[in-house]
């Protein structure tokens, strides 16, 4: 008996959770995607104006991992806190630079890569790639835990 089932109806995560490491998996991938395009925006934006505006498709694969982080939370509890914490710094680093990329901009100051954000990403690609794409590896990897 599961401890939350009469508080919240889990019976429909059950069927989705095996396809929740590819979907973040494929949601980190896209974010690492909008955040190349969000940083080409930033840089014609600081070159142009005063301040920075969010990314909009980078906010969207951004939401997009924090609740497929909650979601593999409930249905894998340590794989998924630690997704959701790397997908929070990650989170927390974008605010960040985008402050940063603000006042750059207002000081008429060379726009920057934002370098803490890109290595939460990759961290987060890699840890998710390690959930999804397992298979690929699966029978080197025993044969040396086994052996």
């Amino acid at each position: 008996m599961d401890p939350l089932q009469f508080l919240v109806p889990l019976g429909w995560l059950a069927a989705v959770g095996p396809v929740l490491p590819y979907a973040i998996f494929t949601m980190a991938v896209a974010n690492l995607v909008t955040r190349h395009l969000a940083h080409r925006q930033h840089v014609d934006q600081g070159t142009d104006g005063d301040s920075v505006e969010p990314y909009t498709p980078h906010v969207f694969t951004n939401v997009g991992l924090l609740l497929l982080g909650v979601l593999f939370a409930i249905d894998s509890p340590i794989s998924g806190v630690i997704v959701s914490v790397i997908v929070i710094t990650m989170l927390l680093a974008d605010l960040f630079e985008l402050e940063a990329r603000n006042v750059e901009a207002r000081n008429d100051m060379a726009i920057e890569a934002p370098k803490s954000a890109i290595a939460a990403s990759v961290l987060l690609l890699v840890y998710a790639s390690y959930y999804a794409l397992f298979f690929l590896v699966e029978g080197i990897w025993n044969q040396f835990i086994v052996a």
